[in-house]
């Protein structure tokens, strides 16, 4: 066969290289030219010539240049190519063998790919599901909302997440029981090429988190019960011990002033106890009602426009006996001009009278308690401070919870149920303001109340209706013997 090239020796070259070079050129092979050159012989001393003896006068060098830049170019192709096949690969596995079950659908609805993990949620061969066995296996309740679902994802491209019962099928057991799971499904849009798309879908067994679900909704439910339980509870009992209580006091204050009879000083103090212990009876029951009215959301507001700084002498009128058993002095501190209050004013007395009756309590004899009342922001801050026995930390986090009391073993020296200041937050809460307290042990104690100026949130019952006003023609009234005709069909 005829050489195709050939190679002129130049001047500067040995007559080795000049041998070598004859011999490549006589066979006619270009790549050993191009190893050649890529081990480093010199040809640039030589010029391409074409079997009829022109010269094409190219440098080798840069042949070999491109012939390495082309050799590259393949190499990384190769690469990228089993790098995306290794890709691909890895994929499919996480696809097989992930915990949620994948499916592809074509736009027209066809299962074309289940994923090696719906087995084990089916508990069936994945060529089980194909056709109509993934439908049948779907609870018929929960058909609609899957065919919908499936539809907006398919049309709109709109991602949807569902959650419907599906069949498993258990080994060993007959299919006239057929057992449900709790399966997420989570359906997604994806392009197929071609203008085409599909729709790929994601389940995964939540039943565990539905069995949860389910014992928090019963726990929920039992506490709600036993709670409204303890509410008619105390509230019966409240109304049952009121009655015989009012009787006890009105008698026994009757037998002090004499009518019916004069008595002696013995039993002027036995009257006097019983008075004493009814008015305390009755204090109790009067907690205990309200208590159980604020839990149940029966305690209803009366909310009027008051002038806050009105409601200090009547509360101190009230605890004023008490103060004087314990030797506390009562001052007041108020910042006018203070704005009107929006609240209802007898749960504001009694907020304050609570406050008042829990700081003389904890208060040493000779001891002074402090009503302040002042502007703070949009809200009236209440404040009554004492110079008492005071309170840790761990007791000022408790503060508002019923029955609680900061002493409560069985050497206490302090009476009292422990409702005052729950009372105090559920009346407070009910305005839509908050409780707060200060305190250090063997300092005192001082427990704020922010009443929002303009009032609670109007409540829907308290709003006016809105008449109408045109009033829309009454509807026909139609038959209703088809609706029952066709449910005895």
């Amino acid at each position: 066969m005829r050489s195709l090239f050939s190679f002129r020796e130049s001047k500067e070259m040995s007559s080795a290289p000049a041998r070598m070079m004859r011999r490549v050129a006589a066979s006619g092979n270009a790549r050993i030219v191009l190893a050649l050159t890529l081990i480093g012989v010199p040809l640039s001393g030589y010029l391409l010539v074409a079997g009829n003896g022109v010269a094409l006068g190219v440098n080798l060098v840069w042949l070999a240049v491109a012939a390495v830049i082309i050799a590259r170019a393949a190499g990384a192709k190769a690469s990228r190519e089993a790098g995306d096949g290794m890709q691909a690969s890895i994929y499919r596995n996480l696809v097989e063998n992930g915990r949620d079950g994948v499916l592809r659908f074509s736009s027209e609805g066809n299962l074309l790919f289940t994923s090696q993990s719906c087995e084990a949620l089916f508990g069936c061969r994945r060529y089980e599901l194909s056709g109509a066995g993934l439908g049948e296996r779907l609870h018929v309740a929960d058909r609609p909302a899957y065919l919908t679902a499936f539809a907006e994802a398919n049309n709109r491209g709109v991602a949807r997440t569902l959650e419907v019962r599906m069949r498993r099928d258990a080994v060993g057991e007959s299919r006239r029981v057929p057992h449900y799971f709790w399966a997420e499904i989570a359906f997604s849009q994806i392009a197929a090429g071609g203008g085409k798309h599909e729709v790929v879908a994601l389940l995964r067994d939540i039943s565990a988190r539905k069995d949860h679900e389910a014992e928090m909704r019963a726990a929920r439910k039992a506490a709600e019960q036993a709670s409204e339980a303890k509410s008619r509870f105390l509230a019966t009992i409240g109304h049952e011990l009121r009655t015989p209580l009012n009787a006890v006091v009105g008698f026994s204050d009757m037998m002090m002033h004499g009518i019916g009879g004069e008595l002696n000083g013995t039993q002027r103090e036995y009257a006097g106890l019983i008075n004493q212990s009814g008015k305390h009876l009755l204090e109790v029951v009067g907690m205990l009602l309200d208590m159980s009215k604020i839990e149940a959301g029966r305690f209803e507001l009366q909310t009027e426009v008051l002038a806050p700084e009105t409601l200090i002498d009547p509360c101190f009128k009230i605890v004023e006996g008490l103060a004087r058993e314990r030797g506390v002095k009562l001052s007041s501190e108020i910042a006018y001009p203070l704005p009107s209050l929006m609240a209802d004013e007898r749960a504001c007395r009694q907020i304050l009278i609570n406050l008042l009756s829990n700081a003389i309590k904890f208060s040493h004899e000779g001891g002074v308690v402090t009503v302040a009342m002042k502007r703070q922001g949009q809200s009236l801050n209440i404040s009554v401070t004492d110079r008492g026995i005071g309170m840790d930390p761990s007791t000022i986090g408790r503060i508002g919870e019923p029955f609680f009391q900061a002493n409560d073993g069985l050497d206490r020296r302090h009476e009292g149920t422990g409702l005052g200041l729950s009372i105090v937050k559920g009346l407070a809460d009910l305005h839509n303001g908050t409780l707060r307290a200060i305190s250090e042990v063997g300092a005192g104690t001082t427990v704020t109340v922010l009443l929002p100026l303009n009032g609670p949130a109007i409540n829907n019952v308290e709003t006016m209706p809105v008449p109408a006003v045109a009033r829309e023609p009454a509807s026909p009234q139609t038959s209703s013997w088809h609706d029952e005709k066709r449910k005895a069909l």
